[in-house]
């Protein structure tokens, strides 16, 4: 599972004109899944991004109480290695994927975060504006 977290002053998800997610002040997190991670894996993810010290001043989301916006991205798990088109196959496949985020998403609500989503299987507009701008990726 792969995390690619950015803080942002704000960020939005929007399907068919409607935002369907939304946050100020928060984490970005752009989440892939692959096939051999399990609700496990997602548990401890999102403990590692709730608490990690990415926001100004040495703090993480859990210490500000900042929201987190999460959205499906399978194409973390792309490999263009061998040429200018990526290959997904290391990507879970959507029935693998979605438990997984579902569970990452019920992680982090566990620990007290306030949570919006993406809309899994559907053709999303993601808008951010990053702060720092600082980027992490984590990976289990």
């Amino acid at each position: 599972m792969r995390a690619l977290v950015q803080t942002v002053s704000r960020a939005s998800v929007t399907v068919d004109d409607e935002v369907v997610g939304k946050i100020a002040d928060g984490l970005l997190v752009l989440l892939g899944v692959t096939h051999d991670d399990t609700a496990a894996t997602a548990a401890e993810l999102a403990r590692k991004t709730w608490e990690l010290r990415i926001l100004d001043g040495d703090r993480s989301a859990s210490d500000e109480h900042a929201p987190v916006l999460v959205v499906s991205q399978f194409t973390l798990y792309g490999d263009a290695r061998k040429g200018r088109r990526p290959t997904w196959n290391a990507a879970a496949p959507a029935e693998v994927a979605e438990p997984l985020v579902t569970a990452y998403v019920a992680a982090l609500r566990a620990r007290g975060a306030t949570v919006e989503t993406g809309r899994f299987r559907t053709h999303m507009l993601v808008e951010s504006v990053n702060v720092g701008p600082r980027t992490v990726l984590l990976e289990l």
